[in-house]
């Protein structure tokens, strides 16, 4: 998976963490056991009763073992976004 991680490097990626967080962020490196390093991330907090809060968390690393999905975000796209009005559940944790 690392090698299939290259092409995200300095692209805007959003992670599914193995217990439900969503985090965005631009890639800026990996390591073999797909250790992360995000700059200009922030957390997106899903709610049924407000709308989406966005978390700064600036640097951060995000550790391989707890990466369940990795994609690249259409920037253009995700601006176009209003997420003062989704609503939606938070994601589960992963059960094993």
């Amino acid at each position: 998976m690392a090698s299939a991680l290259e092409s995200y490097v300095n692209k805007t990626v959003s992670i599914v963490t193995a217990d439900g967080r969503i985090i965005v962020g631009m890639l800026k490196g990996f390591d073999q056991t797909i250790n992360l390093i995000l700059d200009e991330s922030h957390e997106r907090v899903y709610s049924n009763s407000e709308g989406v809060e966005q978390v700064i968390l600036g640097l951060y690393i995000v550790r391989g073992d707890n990466v369940a999905v990795i994609g690249e975000v259409d920037d253009e796209t995700d601006r176009s976004l209003d997420f003062t009005s989704i609503r939606a559940d938070p994601l589960s944790a992963v059960t094993h």
